[in-house]
């Protein structure tokens, strides 16, 4: 139920039977937890509307106050006639509410269109870059089952509409938008992982598209460099090491340092920002799916990434070496666990995928699928190798859009679904190592003759290397290490990796 009808069916019950609240003209009604169910929230507010009698005076202040037990917030009586009226209660409930809300940097024009205008703007954006995040079901709350409805989708299957796209929003305000970088999967997020992607032109607007993946290069070129005076990001990512859209921020950054342009960063949240875990990058191990000696799930927004990446000099051209602007979110903070609003990347389908990705991704180019080319991709895993007796889960991977000529399609995999694990138990887990320990044990024992991580080309790595970091990940599963053992002997470097990070945190 949303406000209004909140407030409209308290008013209906209690119209005829509210006593007259006695209160102070000047202190007003102080309320905290005042239903005493553990927290200030929504019902503490109704609680003051059974209270205060009737009235249509909604002209209030409102004041917080925060103390060691959470909020309490005052209600003043602005006209001083001596009473409070449910109007101004449920002014404070529409206050409180609007507080809780997440403002992304997107939203805050005020904050950075003024630093804006007069400059040539390259955006580096894709599908992702929704203002505000609006669509047709912004206000829908979350129900059980919603981690497994597919991201563009409504409960019922319906496809939602989204609100107003940070370019179109740009050039609404006059801003000189000359160009756009596009990442991997491209502008529109519908090419398949590593696709090579050709420069085109935004037909809605008519500014060039600049791909970052166009014939195995992924850094900018100088022509391109020399279109723009400021870059402005805006872009959902899930907050994974191997997640490649921050290494593309990563490559314009470094570009623009070099360049002696800035960059600006309108930050939004990171749906796997609540937790750390997973070993750090080593040097010899940087690659297209890792560029930064930072753990798996690094568990910071791309404004604080941005911010340590300049001043912890990862940059070619060294410490704070980048002209950088970061507009954070409002009202966000690193334990909330937030929803996207689309498919971020094409394999990437709901939520419960964007929780697991950092547990199965380790199965890439090994002898086991992760489901690419089916509706679950990253949810569910197997293989031909694996018996059915013991994996009685099986799918088929065929080609679709966003997984062109996915492992073993057409062939029957023999596998494991994880979309009836309860939600919490995956938050809590973490990285979960038993997915992939139990497969290469049992495939192992079946396919003696196999290596489950695909013996590399001649002087390539297992790529599985480059997932994890180094070869530490995969030459423990060999040496029959346990997930318990493996996840123990990342905990000081992870420990160390949080400590280096605080300087660059915007957000509790």
């Amino acid at each position: 139920m949303n406000f209004c009808k909140k407030i409209t069916a308290i008013l209906l019950t209690f119209a005829l039977v509210l006593p007259v609240y006695a209160a102070d003209s000047i202190n007003g009604f102080v309320f905290g937890d005042a239903n005493a169910n553990g927290r200030v929230d929504i019902s503490d507010a109704a609680e003051v509307l059974m209270k205060v009698n009737l009235g249509d005076k909604y002209e209030t202040e409102l004041e917080k106050k925060v103390n060691d037990k959470g909020a309490a917030f005052t209600l003043m009586n602005a006209d001083g006639d001596g009473k409070l009226t449910a109007a101004d209660a449920a002014h404070i409930l529409k206050n409180t509410e609007e507080e809780k809300k997440v403002v992304l940097g997107d939203e805050q024009f005020d904050e950075y269109i003024p630093l804006l205008k007069g400059k040539r703007v390259a955006l580096f954006s894709n599908h992702t870059g929704i203002v505000g995040n609006k669509t047709s079901i912004s206000d829908e709350e979350d129900y059980e089952g919603s981690d497994l409805v597919q991201l563009g989708l409504d409960k019922s299957g319906n496809e939602i509409t989204y609100g107003e796209h940070i370019l179109d929003a740009l050039i609404e305000r006059d801003i000189n938008v000359t160009a756009i970088f596009s990442p991997e999967h491209g502008f529109r997020g519908t090419a398949s992982a590593g696709e090579s992607i050709d420069d085109s032109v935004d037909e809605k607007t008519g500014v060039p598209i600049l791909s970052l993946y166009h014939n195995n290069t992924h850094y900018p070129s100088q022509e391109s460099m020399d279109t723009f005076d400021i870059l402005v990001v805006d872009m959902q990512d899930v907050g994974l090491r191997y997640y490649t859209y921050y290494i593309s921020m990563y490559y314009l950054m470094d570009a623009c340092a070099s360049g002696g342009k800035e960059v600006m960063i309108l930050d939004r949240p990171n749906p796997n920002g609540f937790y750390v875990d997973g070993p750090i990058l080593k040097e010899e191990y940087r690659s297209g799916v890792g560029q930064l000696p930072i753990p798996i799930v690094y568990g910071m927004t791309w404004g604080e990434l941005a911010k340590m990446i300049n001043g912890e000099g990862w940059l070619e051209t060294g410490k704070d070496t980048c002209k950088l602007t970061v507009i954070p979110c409002r009202n966000y903070s690193h334990d909330m666990k937030t929803n996207l609003i689309r498919k971020p990347s094409p394999n990437i389908k709901d939520m419960r995928a964007v929780y697991l990705y950092a547990s199965t991704c380790f199965f890439e180019n090994t002898y086991v699928s992760v489901g690419r080319g089916t509706q679950m991709p990253f949810e569910i895993y197997g293989s031909p190798y694996l018996n059915e007796k013991d994996y009685p889960y099986s799918f088929t991977p065929k080609s679709m859009e966003g997984a062109a000529y996915p492992p073993f399609e057409g062939e029957k995999c023999n596998g494991k679904s994880l979309r009836e694990i309860p939600m919490e138990e995956i938050w809590e887990n973490g990285i979960n190592l038993d997915y992939l320990i139990g497969a290469y044990r049992d495939f192992t024992k079946e396919n003696p003759d196999k290596d489950f991580f695909a013996n590399p080309m001649a002087g390539e790595r297992y790529w599985i290397d480059l997932l994890s970091g180094s070869d530490e990940l995969r030459k423990q599963i060999v040496a029959g290490k346990s997930a318990e053992e493996i996840k123990a002997s990342w905990q000081d470097d992870i420990k160390s990796f949080m400590e280096q990070r605080k300087p660059y945190l915007l957000y509790d």
